[in-house]
């Protein structure tokens, strides 16, 4: 049985004290996790990122959950746009997703001109070389602390060729 915690805003008399983030982040590198770009496009511009923090939410509707980081030019075009495009991706795509890190000195609208790209339903970038590509229309953006929790519903699905998928674990890239 799940025991249920007190808002954190309640006066608890037990103070705790915070997790320091660079232990939180020397935690988290030890998770591997896939790594994606995710897309938009529409009247806010074109712009996209590199993202670990992708998640399920339910097959029916099929939705997905992402995590931006609330101060970057991306996460206001894919609010402003309300549709995205998560490209999941294969081993060899370690340089795109360096660029859309905003690592290799790229600005953000060259960004899109490593890749090929197309487009699905919403006309949120669809990297052709992708695992898979999962074309969202937002359904909620909730800032928590310093980034966005977005939800989208998956209107349209293009499956890439089987890869090697790109993860990211202990501060590197390796393939799986």
């Amino acid at each position: 049985m799940l025991k249920r915690l007190p808002p954190a805003d309640s006066a608890d008399p037990v103070e705790r004290p915070a997790l320091e983030p660079l232990r939180f982040r020397e935690g988290m590198s030890r998770v591997a996790a896939s790594v994606h770009v995710v897309t938009t496009d529409g009247p806010a511009g074109r712009a996209g990122f590199t993202a670990t923090a992708v998640a399920p939410v339910t097959d029916s509707p099929a939705s997905l959950l992402v995590c931006v980081h609330a101060t970057g030019r991306s996460a206001e075009a894919l609010t402003a746009n309300a549709v995205f495009c998560v490209n999941v991706l294969a081993a060899s795509d370690r340089d795109l997703a360096e660029a859309f890190a905003g690592r290799t000195g790229l600005a953000p609208k060259d960004r899109f001109a490593a890749g090929r790209w197309g487009a699905l339903s919403t006309g949120a970038p669809v990297l052709e070389t992708s695992l898979a590509a999962f074309d969202c229309r937002l359904v909620e953006a909730r800032l928590v602390a310093t980034h966005h929790v977005v939800v989208g519903e998956v209107v349209d699905l293009s499956l890439g060729p089987h890869g090697t998928a790109l993860v990211y674990r202990e501060r590197g890239y390796h393939g799986l």
